[in-house]
């Protein structure tokens, strides 16, 4: 079987990333088949490792022979000093540098799947690197990949939820809730949970938008106009889609133990029920890519960074699942039927 490598990027330098990203690093322990590659500034991942107490050679992965223990760093060159806990605006441009190697790596077929430790969106937006807003990682991934439509699915607890809309404010979210959008989503996600999970004919439950689903129409039309019809779309392909549920009740056994992922139609519906049962162990997975892209449940914790209390689970958590993805996606390649 080919060694599969999967590029971790560190993050935002002020934060937990390099942390988080070498410790897990350090103890995942994968198999004969699968390389770990860390990308960032190796002088500063070496001086964080130091500062760590974690014992394991950092080498660039320029060097011909590391030893077998070492973490692997793919050199990438700050542009400021890093202080802890503290935002530097010269360094905001890097943390794209990071995903861009990432993504060039994949495309160059040197990395099987990217694992990204997290950013702050604010300093790359104070930085003025890019000519538009920086939403996240989600979006600046489609554009890099030029993916017309992505869908943000975080997994942990026994639970997948993915969602309709994603960084935005509350009172944008309804325009956004259309029948086209929400077809190419549920589209993709039960693609994805067929092709990336192994999941065959997938349960998806479907939220509606407003307190109650609307209540018939008397708190809200669009469960009634839109998302209900969609649904019925989905059913009349013979798919296993159900909804619109309430979103305050749908989060239970009795739903959940027949599903396979949940579609919420925005950010705080879906995921802070999620993130109170899985914090800290749950994955962030960005579906319709066509690479394979896995993250951490959470932000830069600039207060935890430099002080060695970072928990390194979620990290180690997204590493499992991008590395069960590429094995999954490598077994459907050799298993292919012949053209």
């Amino acid at each position: 079987m080919t060694t599969q490598t999967i590029a971790i990027t560190t993050g935002e330098p002020a934060g937990i990333g390099a942390e988080i990203s070498l410790r897990a690093a350090h103890e995942w322990t994968g198999d004969a088949h699968t390389k770990l590659v860390l990308l960032g500034d190796h002088e500063f991942l070496c001086q964080t490792a130091h500062n760590m107490g974690l014992d394991a050679p950092i080498c660039k992965d320029t060097e011909p022979a590391p030893p077998p223990n070492a973490l692997i760093v793919h050199d990438i060159k700050l542009a400021a000093p890093v202080e802890a806990g503290q935002l530097e605006p010269k360094n905001a441009q890097y943390v794209l540098n990071l995903l861009d190697a990432a993504v060039e790596g994949i495309q160059k077929g040197t990395y099987a799947a990217m694992v990204t430790a997290p950013i702050q969106k604010s300093i790359i937006n104070e930085a003025g690197c890019l000519a538009r807003p920086f939403s996240g990682h989600t979006e600046y991934l489609a554009e890099q990949t030029n993916t017309q439509k992505v869908v943000m699915m975080l997994s942990g607890a026994g639970m997948r939820v993915a969602l309709a809309s994603t960084h935005l404010a509350l009172k944008d979210v309804p325009a956004v809730i259309t029948h086209a959008a929400l077809v190419s989503t549920i589209d993709i996600i039960l693609h994805d949970l067929h092709h990336h999970f192994g999941i065959k004919k997938p349960h998806l439950l479907v939220t509606g938008l407003n307190p109650h689903a609307g209540e018939n129409g008397h708190m809200g039309r669009e469960e009634l106009e839109t998302i209900a019809p969609v649904i019925a779309q989905f059913q009349q392909r013979g798919m296993n889609v159900t909804g619109p549920y309430p979103a305050d009740t749908v989060f239970q056994p009795r739903y959940l133990n027949t599903a396979d992922a949940v579609l919420a139609m925005y950010h705080d519906q879906g995921l802070a029920v999620l993130k109170y049962a899985s914090f800290g162990r749950g994955v962030n997975i960005t579906l319709g890519l066509p690479i394979i892209r896995t993250s951490v449940d959470h932000g830069t914790a600039l207060n935890l960074a430099g002080k060695n209390q970072a928990d390194a689970g979620s990290m180690l958590a997204a590493i499992d699942c991008a590395h069960e993805m590429v094995q999954r996606r490598h077994s459907l390649f050799i298993n292919r039927e012949p053209s």
